[in-house]
């Protein structure tokens, strides 16, 4: 079973995201900010990772630059998710190693579509 790591201050965006992600049958791991993401993935390499942008400690911009980084982080396929709509900050992330980005609010069929795109359903 393929494993999606839900980086994502909001409560609610894990659970919702863990929902449509299990229902894909992929198995969910959650973070709260880019720092326990990080700490994660030396842990275990996700096979993917759904990536919010604006969060406390380290944002998602730091965390895939050092995830990146790591021995095994040019691997996962990431889904940086945001409410962010403008091209160069969508540019920004796609050039900091994003593969694919989906806005919030998101629904299942937006979900699906993004994880089948990177080849992950």
């Amino acid at each position: 079973m393929k494993h999606c790591l839900v980086v994502d201050d909001s409560a609610v965006i894990r659970k919702v995201a863990r929902r449509i992600l299990e229902g894909l049958a992929l198995r969910v791991t959650e973070a709260e900010d880019g720092q326990q993401a990080a700490a994660l993935c030396r842990d275990e390499m996700p096979d993917a990772i759904l990536l919010d942008w604006n969060m406390p400690v380290m944002d998602g911009y730091d965390f895939l630059k050092e995830l990146r980084a790591m021995p095994g982080g040019k691997e996962p396929k990431v889904v940086f998710c945001t409410t962010e709509n403008d091209v160069a900050h969508i540019a920004r992330a796609m050039h900091a190693g994003a593969d694919e980005y989906v806005m919030k609010p998101f629904d299942k069929g937006i979900m699906t579509a993004k994880f089948q795109e990177v080849g992950l359903v």
